[in-house]
Protein backbone atom coordinates (compact mmCIF):
# COMPACT_ATOMS: atom_id res chain seq x y z
CA UNK A 1 0.00 0.00 0.00
CA UNK A 2 1.04 3.75 -0.63
CA UNK A 3 1.63 5.69 2.54
CA UNK A 4 -1.65 7.47 3.10
CA UNK A 5 -1.74 11.11 4.36
CA UNK A 6 -2.26 10.54 8.02
CA UNK A 7 1.39 8.70 7.87
CA UNK A 8 2.71 11.60 6.32
CA UNK A 9 0.73 14.46 8.62
CA UNK A 10 2.67 12.12 11.64
CA UNK A 11 6.22 11.88 10.42
CA UNK A 12 5.29 15.89 9.86
CA UNK A 13 4.56 15.94 13.64
CA UNK A 14 7.10 16.29 15.70
CA UNK A 15 9.43 14.97 13.12
CA UNK A 16 8.71 11.67 13.66
CA UNK A 17 11.31 10.18 11.77
CA UNK A 18 14.55 11.93 11.92
CA UNK A 19 15.84 15.05 13.39
CA UNK A 20 19.11 15.61 11.64
CA UNK A 21 19.83 17.32 8.58
CA UNK A 22 23.88 17.30 8.47
CA UNK A 23 26.58 15.88 6.41
CA UNK A 24 28.14 12.76 7.58
CA UNK A 25 31.79 13.87 6.48
CA UNK A 26 31.74 17.12 8.48
CA UNK A 27 34.42 17.25 10.90
CA UNK A 28 33.40 17.48 14.92
CA UNK A 29 34.74 19.99 17.70
CA UNK A 30 34.57 18.93 20.90
CA UNK A 31 33.06 21.48 23.10
CA UNK A 32 36.27 23.17 24.52
CA UNK A 33 37.27 23.94 20.70
CA UNK A 34 33.82 25.43 20.02
CA UNK A 35 33.92 27.54 23.34
CA UNK A 36 37.40 28.98 21.72
CA UNK A 37 35.05 30.62 18.43
CA UNK A 38 32.03 31.91 18.52
CA UNK A 39 29.32 30.80 21.19
CA UNK A 40 26.18 30.97 19.41
CA UNK A 41 27.19 30.52 16.34
CA UNK A 42 23.48 29.57 15.20
CA UNK A 43 21.82 26.57 14.62
CA UNK A 44 22.61 26.24 10.74
CA UNK A 45 26.32 26.97 11.10
CA UNK A 46 26.49 24.77 14.33
CA UNK A 47 24.78 22.09 12.26
CA UNK A 48 27.23 22.12 9.25
CA UNK A 49 30.03 22.28 11.67
CA UNK A 50 29.16 19.57 14.17
CA UNK A 51 28.11 16.83 11.08
CA UNK A 52 27.54 13.52 12.13
CA UNK A 53 26.43 11.94 15.27
CA UNK A 54 28.26 12.63 17.99
CA UNK A 55 29.42 9.06 19.48
CA UNK A 56 26.57 7.38 17.68
CA UNK A 57 25.62 7.20 13.98
CA UNK A 58 25.72 9.06 11.01
CA UNK A 59 22.87 11.01 10.23
CA UNK A 60 19.59 10.46 7.89
CA UNK A 61 17.71 13.02 6.23
CA UNK A 62 14.36 14.08 7.50
CA UNK A 63 12.58 14.52 4.28
CA UNK A 64 9.64 12.43 3.62
CA UNK A 65 11.49 10.89 0.91
CA UNK A 66 13.97 9.74 2.93
CA UNK A 67 11.24 8.35 5.20
CA UNK A 68 10.15 5.86 2.41
CA UNK A 69 13.25 5.12 1.61
CA UNK A 70 14.29 4.47 4.84
CA UNK A 71 11.68 1.74 6.48
CA UNK A 72 15.19 -0.62 7.78
CA UNK A 73 17.90 -0.82 9.58
CA UNK A 74 19.86 -0.44 6.09
CA UNK A 75 20.66 3.33 5.87
CA UNK A 76 21.65 3.05 9.34
CA UNK A 77 24.00 -0.32 8.78
CA UNK A 78 25.50 0.35 5.18
CA UNK A 79 27.21 2.92 7.86
CA UNK A 80 30.12 2.76 10.05
CA UNK A 81 28.81 3.64 13.80
CA UNK A 82 31.26 5.64 15.79
CA UNK A 83 32.75 4.87 18.61
CA UNK A 84 32.78 1.27 18.72
CA UNK A 85 29.11 1.24 18.57
CA UNK A 86 27.74 -2.42 17.22
CA UNK A 87 24.69 -3.54 15.34
CA UNK A 88 23.12 -6.25 17.11
CA UNK A 89 19.77 -7.66 15.08
CA UNK A 90 16.55 -8.95 17.46
CA UNK A 91 16.81 -12.28 17.99
CA UNK A 92 13.17 -12.54 17.60
CA UNK A 93 12.92 -12.33 13.81
CA UNK A 94 8.76 -11.69 13.88
CA UNK A 95 9.40 -8.05 15.31
CA UNK A 96 10.56 -5.75 12.63
CA UNK A 97 10.90 -2.32 10.92
CA UNK A 98 8.27 -0.73 8.38
CA UNK A 99 9.19 -3.21 5.24
CA UNK A 100 9.62 -6.46 7.34
CA UNK A 101 13.02 -6.47 7.63
CA UNK A 102 14.65 -7.34 10.90
CA UNK A 103 15.08 -4.56 13.59
CA UNK A 104 17.54 -3.75 15.65
CA UNK A 105 19.84 -1.84 18.13
CA UNK A 106 23.34 -0.23 18.31
CA UNK A 107 25.44 -0.86 21.61
CA UNK A 108 28.38 0.49 23.38
CA UNK A 109 29.34 -1.69 26.11
CA UNK A 110 31.02 -0.17 29.47
CA UNK A 111 32.18 -3.34 31.31
CA UNK A 112 31.68 -2.81 35.29
CA UNK A 113 28.83 -0.52 34.58
CA UNK A 114 26.06 -0.81 36.76
CA UNK A 115 24.31 2.27 34.42
CA UNK A 116 22.41 1.85 31.06
CA UNK A 117 20.76 4.31 28.70
CA UNK A 118 18.80 3.53 26.30
CA UNK A 119 17.76 6.00 23.62
CA UNK A 120 15.32 5.90 21.00
CA UNK A 121 17.00 7.92 18.10
CA UNK A 122 19.30 10.76 18.75
CA UNK A 123 23.00 11.69 20.06
CA UNK A 124 24.27 14.30 22.31
CA UNK A 125 23.75 12.70 25.40
CA UNK A 126 25.16 9.34 23.97
CA UNK A 127 28.22 10.58 23.64
CA UNK A 128 31.32 8.37 25.03
CA UNK A 129 33.50 11.54 25.60
CA UNK A 130 33.42 13.67 28.86
CA UNK A 131 33.99 16.96 27.47
CA UNK A 132 30.74 16.04 25.78
CA UNK A 133 28.36 14.44 28.28
CA UNK A 134 30.38 14.36 31.76
CA UNK A 135 27.07 12.49 33.50
CA UNK A 136 26.46 9.57 31.28
CA UNK A 137 30.06 8.88 29.50
CA UNK A 138 30.47 5.86 31.37
CA UNK A 139 26.93 3.68 30.61
CA UNK A 140 26.32 0.89 28.66
CA UNK A 141 24.86 3.14 25.70
CA UNK A 142 22.25 1.38 23.43
CA UNK A 143 20.62 3.52 20.43
CA UNK A 144 17.58 2.21 18.82
CA UNK A 145 16.87 3.43 15.32
CA UNK A 146 13.38 4.37 14.52
CA UNK A 147 11.96 2.61 11.57
CA UNK A 148 9.03 1.92 12.70
CA UNK A 149 6.82 5.02 11.76
CA UNK A 150 4.47 4.77 14.62
CA UNK A 151 6.14 6.96 17.63
CA UNK A 152 7.17 3.91 18.98
CA UNK A 153 3.20 2.74 19.87
CA UNK A 154 2.65 0.07 17.18
CA UNK A 155 2.04 -3.89 17.63
CA UNK A 156 1.18 -4.43 14.16
CA UNK A 157 2.63 -7.09 12.30
CA UNK A 158 3.17 -7.01 8.20
CA UNK A 159 0.66 -9.39 6.66
CA UNK A 160 -0.89 -9.63 3.39
CA UNK A 161 -3.23 -6.62 3.76
CA UNK A 162 -0.83 -4.18 5.48
CA UNK A 163 2.32 -3.99 3.38
CA UNK A 164 3.84 -2.04 6.43
CA UNK A 165 4.66 -3.30 9.70
CA UNK A 166 4.40 -0.90 12.65
CA UNK A 167 6.01 -2.72 15.81
CA UNK A 168 7.54 0.46 17.78
CA UNK A 169 6.31 -0.39 21.04
CA UNK A 170 7.25 -4.35 20.46
CA UNK A 171 10.55 -3.23 19.04
CA UNK A 172 11.45 -2.04 22.51
CA UNK A 173 10.73 -4.75 24.61
CA UNK A 174 12.70 -7.29 22.84
CA UNK A 175 15.81 -4.76 22.48
CA UNK A 176 15.56 -5.37 26.57
CA UNK A 177 15.11 -8.90 26.15
CA UNK A 178 17.38 -9.28 24.25
CA UNK A 179 20.26 -7.24 26.12
CA UNK A 180 19.74 -9.78 29.49
CA UNK A 181 22.30 -12.03 28.87
CA UNK A 182 24.59 -8.50 28.45
CA UNK A 183 24.12 -7.36 31.78
CA UNK A 184 20.79 -5.51 31.94
CA UNK A 185 19.62 -7.65 34.95
CA UNK A 186 22.16 -6.59 37.52
CA UNK A 187 22.07 -2.72 36.03
CA UNK A 188 21.62 -0.41 38.95
CA UNK A 189 19.54 2.31 36.97
CA UNK A 190 18.42 1.77 33.19
CA UNK A 191 17.42 5.25 32.03
CA UNK A 192 15.10 5.08 28.80
CA UNK A 193 15.87 8.34 26.92
CA UNK A 194 14.40 9.89 23.92
CA UNK A 195 13.90 13.06 21.62
CA UNK A 196 11.21 14.04 19.41
CA UNK A 197 8.93 11.37 18.53
CA UNK A 198 11.50 8.91 20.59
CA UNK A 199 10.44 10.86 23.37
CA UNK A 200 6.92 10.56 23.12
CA UNK A 201 7.73 6.87 22.62
CA UNK A 202 9.64 7.31 26.62
CA UNK A 203 6.59 8.17 27.82
CA UNK A 204 4.47 5.84 26.22
CA UNK A 205 6.56 2.56 27.26
CA UNK A 206 8.25 3.05 30.63
CA UNK A 207 6.07 2.14 32.40
CA UNK A 208 5.83 -1.39 30.46
CA UNK A 209 9.95 -1.40 30.43
CA UNK A 210 9.71 -1.45 33.71
CA UNK A 211 7.38 -3.74 34.34
CA UNK A 212 9.11 -6.42 31.75
CA UNK A 213 12.56 -5.69 33.70
CA UNK A 214 10.60 -6.93 36.85
CA UNK A 215 9.24 -9.76 35.14
CA UNK A 216 12.72 -10.58 33.98
CA UNK A 217 14.22 -10.88 37.64
CA UNK A 218 15.70 -7.29 37.97
CA UNK A 219 13.76 -6.08 40.34
CA UNK A 220 15.96 -4.03 42.12
CA UNK A 221 16.56 -2.22 38.90
CA UNK A 222 15.67 1.68 38.88
CA UNK A 223 13.94 2.81 35.58
CA UNK A 224 14.07 6.51 35.06
CA UNK A 225 12.55 8.44 32.02
CA UNK A 226 14.49 11.52 30.20
CA UNK A 227 11.62 13.02 27.30
CA UNK A 228 12.92 15.40 25.20
CA UNK A 229 10.87 17.76 22.72
CA UNK A 230 8.51 14.84 23.30
CA UNK A 231 6.33 16.98 25.01
CA UNK A 232 3.34 17.99 22.66
CA UNK A 233 0.28 20.09 23.59
CA UNK A 234 -2.89 20.15 21.48
CA UNK A 235 -4.49 24.01 21.68
CA UNK A 236 -7.67 24.58 20.09
CA UNK A 237 -7.74 24.51 16.42
CA UNK A 238 -10.29 26.00 13.81
CA UNK A 239 -9.82 23.65 11.13
CA UNK A 240 -12.03 20.86 11.10
CA UNK A 241 -10.52 17.63 8.54
CA UNK A 242 -11.12 14.28 7.69
CA UNK A 243 -7.45 13.66 7.25
CA UNK A 244 -7.54 12.85 3.95
CA UNK A 245 -4.15 14.20 2.84
CA UNK A 246 -1.18 15.73 4.63
CA UNK A 247 -1.79 19.45 4.37
CA UNK A 248 -5.23 18.88 5.79
CA UNK A 249 -4.71 16.23 8.90
CA UNK A 250 -5.03 18.31 12.07
CA UNK A 251 -2.40 16.55 15.35
CA UNK A 252 -6.03 15.06 16.71
CA UNK A 253 -6.97 14.08 13.56
CA UNK A 254 -3.64 12.16 12.60
CA UNK A 255 -2.97 10.62 16.08
CA UNK A 256 -6.80 9.21 15.92
CA UNK A 257 -5.95 7.12 12.84
CA UNK A 258 -2.84 6.83 13.40
CA UNK A 259 -3.70 4.68 16.34
CA UNK A 260 -6.05 2.65 14.97
CA UNK A 261 -3.26 1.78 11.78
CA UNK A 262 -0.45 1.10 13.97
CA UNK A 263 -2.94 -1.07 16.64
CA UNK A 264 -1.37 1.12 18.30
CA UNK A 265 -0.55 0.41 22.72
CA UNK A 266 -1.17 2.61 25.02
CA UNK A 267 -0.49 3.06 29.00
CA UNK A 268 -3.18 1.04 31.05
CA UNK A 269 -3.81 3.50 33.85
CA UNK A 270 -3.69 6.55 31.35
CA UNK A 271 -6.44 4.60 29.13
CA UNK A 272 -8.96 4.52 31.79
CA UNK A 273 -8.70 8.23 32.46
CA UNK A 274 -10.60 8.30 29.40
CA UNK A 275 -13.49 7.02 26.92
CA UNK A 276 -12.51 4.71 24.16
CA UNK A 277 -12.98 7.70 21.61
CA UNK A 278 -10.32 10.25 23.68
CA UNK A 279 -7.66 7.63 24.13
CA UNK A 280 -5.60 9.36 22.18
CA UNK A 281 -4.71 12.08 24.72
CA UNK A 282 -2.17 9.32 26.20
CA UNK A 283 -0.03 10.79 23.35
CA UNK A 284 0.09 14.14 25.26
CA UNK A 285 2.50 14.39 28.25
CA UNK A 286 0.30 16.23 30.01
CA UNK A 287 -2.02 13.84 29.63
CA UNK A 288 -0.17 11.38 30.60
CA UNK A 289 2.60 11.97 32.96
CA UNK A 290 0.14 11.58 36.30
CA UNK A 291 -0.46 8.04 35.82
CA UNK A 292 3.74 7.04 35.66
CA UNK A 293 5.28 5.49 38.79
CA UNK A 294 8.68 5.99 37.61
CA UNK A 295 10.33 9.16 37.68
CA UNK A 296 10.60 11.54 34.49
CA UNK A 297 12.68 14.27 33.41
CA UNK A 298 11.22 16.54 30.71
CA UNK A 299 13.46 18.27 28.40
CA UNK A 300 11.65 21.04 26.31
CA UNK A 301 11.65 24.19 24.44
CA UNK A 302 9.23 26.59 25.63
CA UNK A 303 8.77 27.72 22.05
CA UNK A 304 8.93 24.06 20.26
CA UNK A 305 9.37 25.46 15.65
CA UNK A 306 7.60 21.94 15.22
CA UNK A 307 5.15 22.88 17.27
CA UNK A 308 4.96 25.87 15.71
CA UNK A 309 5.37 24.39 12.31
CA UNK A 310 2.16 22.90 12.98
CA UNK A 311 0.79 26.33 12.64
CA UNK A 312 2.87 26.78 9.35
CA UNK A 313 4.53 29.68 11.71
CA UNK A 314 8.41 30.15 10.63
CA UNK A 315 10.02 32.66 12.68
CA UNK A 316 12.84 33.22 10.25
CA UNK A 317 11.74 33.71 7.29
CA UNK A 318 7.97 34.44 7.25
CA UNK A 319 5.14 36.96 7.92
CA UNK A 320 3.41 36.52 11.37
CA UNK A 321 -0.01 37.12 11.53
CA UNK A 322 -2.84 38.12 14.29
CA UNK A 323 -3.69 34.53 14.86
CA UNK A 324 -0.33 33.70 14.57
CA UNK A 325 1.14 35.82 16.95
CA UNK A 326 -2.27 34.80 19.68
CA UNK A 327 -0.85 30.76 18.92
CA UNK A 328 2.70 32.10 19.81
CA UNK A 329 1.82 33.63 23.16
CA UNK A 330 -0.85 30.32 23.68
CA UNK A 331 1.88 28.22 23.06
CA UNK A 332 4.22 29.48 25.70
CA UNK A 333 1.58 30.19 28.29
CA UNK A 334 0.18 26.88 27.97
CA UNK A 335 3.51 25.36 27.87
CA UNK A 336 4.76 26.52 31.09
CA UNK A 337 1.24 25.69 32.61
CA UNK A 338 1.34 22.16 31.80
CA UNK A 339 4.81 21.96 33.94
CA UNK A 340 3.69 23.33 36.87
CA UNK A 341 3.18 19.98 38.40
CA UNK A 342 6.37 18.13 36.96
CA UNK A 343 8.88 18.42 39.47
CA UNK A 344 11.90 17.16 37.12
CA UNK A 345 11.89 20.08 33.92
CA UNK A 346 14.57 21.87 31.62
CA UNK A 347 12.41 24.20 29.78
CA UNK A 348 14.60 27.12 27.79
CA UNK A 349 12.27 30.07 26.33
CA UNK A 350 14.13 29.00 22.88
CA UNK A 351 12.57 28.31 19.08
CA UNK A 352 14.08 25.15 18.10
CA UNK A 353 13.82 21.53 18.99
CA UNK A 354 15.44 18.65 20.49
CA UNK A 355 17.81 19.67 23.08
CA UNK A 356 19.87 16.48 23.91
CA UNK A 357 20.32 15.72 20.38
CA UNK A 358 22.99 18.54 20.12
CA UNK A 359 26.51 18.06 20.79
CA UNK A 360 26.46 21.77 22.08
CA UNK A 361 23.59 20.60 24.51
CA UNK A 362 25.52 21.67 27.59
CA UNK A 363 25.47 25.39 26.33
CA UNK A 364 21.90 26.20 27.45
CA UNK A 365 20.84 27.15 30.31
CA UNK A 366 17.97 27.99 32.62
CA UNK A 367 18.23 30.60 36.02
CA UNK A 368 22.07 29.99 35.29
CA UNK A 369 21.79 26.16 35.91
CA UNK A 370 22.84 24.04 33.25
CA UNK A 371 20.93 21.11 31.85
CA UNK A 372 23.32 18.48 32.91
CA UNK A 373 23.79 20.13 36.38
CA UNK A 374 19.72 20.00 36.75
CA UNK A 375 20.27 15.73 35.74
CA UNK A 376 23.00 15.79 38.38
CA UNK A 377 20.72 16.94 41.51
CA UNK A 378 17.46 14.67 39.83
CA UNK A 379 19.57 11.57 40.28
CA UNK A 380 20.95 12.61 43.06
CA UNK A 381 17.49 13.18 44.97
CA UNK A 382 16.53 9.50 43.23
CA UNK A 383 19.84 7.60 44.48
CA UNK A 384 17.97 5.85 47.21
CA UNK A 385 14.48 5.58 46.41
CA UNK A 386 12.44 3.97 43.32
CA UNK A 387 9.61 7.03 44.09
CA UNK A 388 8.80 10.43 42.80
CA UNK A 389 12.23 13.21 43.43
CA UNK A 390 12.10 15.21 46.71
CA UNK A 391 11.64 18.30 46.51
CA UNK A 392 14.95 20.21 44.82
CA UNK A 393 16.88 22.37 47.13
CA UNK A 394 17.64 25.76 45.98
CA UNK A 395 21.74 25.37 45.88
CA UNK A 396 20.77 21.85 43.57
CA UNK A 397 17.73 22.73 41.59
CA UNK A 398 15.67 20.45 38.51
CA UNK A 399 12.82 22.14 38.24
CA UNK A 400 13.49 25.16 35.74
CA UNK A 401 11.04 26.92 33.44
CA UNK A 402 12.26 30.00 31.77
CA UNK A 403 8.95 32.86 32.39
CA UNK A 404 10.15 35.50 30.09
CA UNK A 405 7.69 35.71 27.77
CA UNK A 406 9.28 36.11 24.80
CA UNK A 407 10.97 33.72 22.17
CA UNK A 408 14.87 33.73 22.66
CA UNK A 409 14.70 35.99 26.16
CA UNK A 410 17.24 33.98 27.44
CA UNK A 411 20.82 34.48 26.52
CA UNK A 412 21.74 31.16 26.06
CA UNK A 413 19.77 30.51 22.92
CA UNK A 414 21.25 29.81 19.92
CA UNK A 415 21.39 33.15 17.04
CA UNK A 416 18.36 32.53 15.03
CA UNK A 417 19.56 32.79 10.60
CA UNK A 418 17.26 33.45 7.89
CA UNK A 419 16.86 30.53 5.52
CA UNK A 420 16.29 32.82 2.37
CA UNK A 421 19.25 35.36 3.13
CA UNK A 422 21.58 33.39 5.56
CA UNK A 423 21.80 36.49 7.53
CA UNK A 424 21.01 36.70 11.56
CA UNK A 425 17.75 37.38 12.27
CA UNK A 426 16.65 39.42 15.77
CA UNK A 427 13.43 38.25 16.98
CA UNK A 428 12.37 41.27 17.56
CA UNK A 429 13.57 43.17 14.50
CA UNK A 430 11.65 40.82 12.71
CA UNK A 431 8.71 41.35 14.80
CA UNK A 432 8.40 45.35 13.50
CA UNK A 433 9.48 44.65 10.11
CA UNK A 434 5.94 42.82 10.35
CA UNK A 435 4.29 45.44 11.53
CA UNK A 436 3.13 44.17 14.95
CA UNK A 437 2.73 46.95 17.56
CA UNK A 438 5.78 46.69 19.51
CA UNK A 439 4.38 48.89 22.41
CA UNK A 440 0.80 47.29 22.60
CA UNK A 441 2.55 43.79 22.96
CA UNK A 442 4.61 44.85 25.26
CA UNK A 443 1.73 46.13 27.63
CA UNK A 444 -0.21 42.80 26.61
CA UNK A 445 3.28 40.98 27.81
CA UNK A 446 3.60 43.53 31.03
CA UNK A 447 7.11 43.97 29.66
CA UNK A 448 8.69 46.99 29.56
CA UNK A 449 9.85 47.49 25.67
CA UNK A 450 13.02 48.81 27.12
CA UNK A 451 13.55 45.88 28.93
CA UNK A 452 12.23 43.64 25.86
CA UNK A 453 14.97 45.39 23.77
CA UNK A 454 17.87 44.35 26.39
CA UNK A 455 16.50 40.46 26.27
CA UNK A 456 17.16 40.59 22.60
CA UNK A 457 20.55 40.64 23.27
CA UNK A 458 20.91 37.27 23.91
CA UNK A 459 19.56 36.20 20.31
Amino acid sequence: MKIPGVLMALLLLGEAMFQSKRNSKANVKTLAQKQKGCKHGGELERAAAEGAFVGVLPPAGDTLASQRRSTSLAPWHAQKATEDMKLFFLKNLLVTCNDGTTAGYYLREHRGSKRWIIFLEGTGILSAQVEENPHWWNANAVFVPYCSSDIWSGTLPKARQADYAFMGSLIIQEVIKDLVPRGIKEAKVVLLAGASAGGTGVLLNLERVAALLKELGAEAVQVRGLVDSGWFLVLKHPTKSDCSDAASCTPVGAIKKGLRMWNGILPEKCKQQFKRVDEWQCFLGHRLYSSLKSPVFVVQWVFDKEQLRLENIHLRSHSLTEHQWTYLQNLGRELRNSLRDVPAVFAPACLSHTLITKSYWLEFQVKGISLARALQCWEKSLQDSHKAPKIPMRSCPFHLVDTCPWPHCNPTCSTLYNRITGQEANFLKTLFRKRLDFHRKAQELRSDPSQLRVSSNGG
